[in-house]
């Protein structure tokens, strides 16, 4: 794991890179590789690559980065874990023509993947990656986000010249960086808090969607291509009973924890207690000759709005003897680590899951253990979501409403007043012949952004509603899925974007922050093809949430951990707020809103005022804070 960074002159530009340009970007990193540090440019001074270190797999010298091949025709930055690059090696070795100067490194099997395959190389990594490769033969760029979007990759194209890095504070290093709020990206943050790919809240800076990559030429052209989808990669298990699903299932996920242990220092797990970080942790404990390191988080108090899962943690990690390492965390903590977590952040992730993220991350790194796999991911593909299921009986409801009358409806409503509730929004949705599900992470609905919007932006988005940014995913769902059920729909579109732009980029930039990898066995491709080739009524049998996933987890995880209750990784944050927080959030919120013309003050002031709005005050407080970091100062 490590930061990358770089940049391209196009041959029209005059511009010349430097030692201390590139050196400026990549030091901004050095959270996300303390260990070594290298740049390289070209001899015209016409393209650039930084790395900074976190070594992980062959900790030689000679496996540093940026790296090139035999005969300095090909670089690369890379960042991430290519978990099958022995296997890819070996293939290699068998066809012959190829030098290698490391023992087993993965950064070097991307560079002759490349010489004997070209870009179609990149199918055959299986892992998470960032990859930025330079091609001195042609002149040519490539950057590649890996399939799921687990690793982020950064980029903007100004001033005849192309930057890239694994973190925005990297990019804004450059002195032409605009540092601009791009407001379309803010208008749909706050339906999403996460702004959907290519965009990001800094005008002009992009990124990478995960299953993608970017061709650029040395004339400035450039084209993003999608290389992965899901929907591509499966086979409908149709006629396959359940008891051989489940068996299969296990399978597919051992083998992608096992493959999350390829290291050559210490990997562990995070351990919330709930059923997929306890999976990784048994699975995990397999084969292994020592205890596997167990890291949880809880806190100072029994809140109403959040119970600590430690008991169930500790049971699980006395299940497979672990050693068990426990933080807990109080108000206090969130409150001096604000400013620390919206560096990290490089534009708001509205979550505040990111806390605790940041806390077990660092208990890790302080217990020696560089690697820690988590359970992202499962929850979205086996139905662990509660309000899916309401969700689905609602677009049923809905369905049933002819169009003619719900426009009625609609319009009745608006002459009421009450044209601001998730009531109105959902017919709405389905008068428009769109679903009904816009993301797992919805914060302020389009109708209410109508009220909370200053008269500016209302007027500048009067023609915008927030489907704009999911409608090619849908398009995309449409054309491909086998099974186009209400699950499948919400289970793509947050594997599309709240996983990779808000769920994973809290995960990635809070353990980088304090140089810790974190691993995702849930989000394997290839146990992803596996799952989506699932049908949708045997993930979610008689109404049981993961229903197939307890199947396969029959013995292998405690009953008790199985069939509780379930509760998603969280924070008490509604309490905070009626201790520090909320003065904190207070003073912030409304300096941010004042100093800009983004807001309608009287509905700040409300949010502010009413208890019922503590979450919508955390979202509004990540962004006024990012802003006043990064954009005020």
């Amino acid at each position: 794991m490590c930061g990358i960074c770089g940049a391209f002159v196009f041959h029209h530009s005059h511009f010349e890179l430097s030692e201390p340009y590139l050196m400026r970007m990549r030091d901004t990193m050095v959270h996300r590789g303390p260990d070594d540090a290298g740049l390289w440019i070209s001899d015209d001074r016409k393209a650039g690559l930084g790395h900074r270190r976190l070594s992980i797999v062959d900790l030689s010298s000679s496996a540093k980065q940026p790296m090139c091949n035999e005969d300095g025709s090909l670089w690369v930055s890379f960042n991430g874990e290519i978990y099958n690059h022995l296997e890819i090696r070996s293939e290699l070795n068998r066809i012959g023509g190829h030098t290698w100067k490391t023992d087993h490194s993965d950064t070097e099997v991307i560079l002759h993947a490349f010489e004997e395959w070209g870009i179609d190389c990149i199918h055959r990594f299986r892992g998470m990656f960032a990859i930025a490769l330079w091609d001195t033969r042609s002149s040519e760029l490539w950057l590649v986000r890996d399939r799921m979007g687990i690793k982020p990759l950064y980029y903007s194209i100004h001033h005849g010249r192309i930057t890239f890095a694994s973190e925005i504070k990297a990019l804004l290093q450059d002195p032409d960086q605009k540092k601009n709020v791009d407001e379309t990206s803010l208008y749909y943050f706050l339906s999403f808090l996460a702004t959907p790919p290519p965009s990001t809240l800094f005008e002009g800076i992009k990124k990478l969607a995960g299953g993608t990559y970017l061709h650029v030429k040395k004339d400035g052209q450039y084209k993003e291509d999608r290389y992965w989808d899901m929907w591509d990669h499966t086979t409908p298990f149709t006629g396959i009973s359940e008891d051989e699903i489940a068996a299969r299932l296990l399978n597919e996920l051992e083998t992608s924890v096992q493959l999350r242990k390829m290291a050559d220092v210490p990997v562990g797990v995070f351990l919330s207690g709930g059923i997929d970080s306890s999976a990784n942790a048994a699975l995990f404990s397999k084969g292994q000759n020592t205890p596997v390191q167990t890291f949880t988080i809880g806190y100072d108090g029994d809140y109403k709005t959040y119970q600590n899962e430690t008991y169930y943690a500790r049971m699980m990690a006395g299940e497979v003897g672990a050693e068990y390492h426990e933080r807990i965390l109080s108000v206090d903590d969130l409150i001096s680590f604000l400013p620390k977590m919206v560096y990290l952040q490089d534009e708001p992730i509205a979550d505040p899951v990111c806390v605790p993220l940041y806390y077990v991350s660092e208990l890790a790194r302080k217990k020696g253990v560089i690697v820690c796999q988590v359970g992202e991911g499962a929850d979205e593909l086996f139905w662990g979501y509660l309000p899916w299921k309401e969700n689905i009986e609602r677009q049923e409801r809905m369905n049933r409403i002819p169009k003619l009358l719900g426009s009625l409806s609609l319009a009745a409503l608006r002459l009421l007043g009450r044209d601001q509730g998730p009531g109105y929004e959902q017919l709405h949705r389905n008068v428009m012949g769109r679903p009904i599900f816009w993301g797992g992470a919805e914060s302020f609905r389009d109708t209410y952004k109508r009220k909370l919007l200053s008269t500016r932006l209302n007027k500048k988005f009067k023609n915008y509603s927030s489907w704009e940014a999911i409608d090619p995913i849908f398009q995309r769902f449409q054309e491909k899925a086998w099974d186009k059920s209400s699950l499948h729909w919400m289970t793509y579109l947050d594997l599309n974007y709240r996983l990779p732009e808000l769920l994973l980029m809290r995960v990635d930039k809070m353990s980088m922050g304090v140089s810790v990898e974190s691993r995702v066995p849930f989000l394997d491709h290839k146990f992803v093809e596996f799952v989506m080739s699932i049908p949708s009524g045997m993930k979610t049998k008689n109404g049981t949430q993961k229903y197939i996933l307890k199947k396969a987890l029959k013995g292998v995880i405690p009953d008790a951990i199985i069939h509780r209750k379930k509760q998603g990784f969280g924070v008490p944050i509604h309490e905070w707020f009626f201790d520090k927080l909320g003065e904190r959030a207070h003073s912030e919120v409304l300096s941010f809103a004042g100093s800009t013309d983004y807001f309608n003050m009287d509905e700040i002031k409300t949010i502010l005022r009413e208890d019922k709005y503590t979450r919508s005050r955390w979202y509004l407080l990540n962004l006024a804070l990012w802003w006043k970091m990064f954009i005020q100062s």
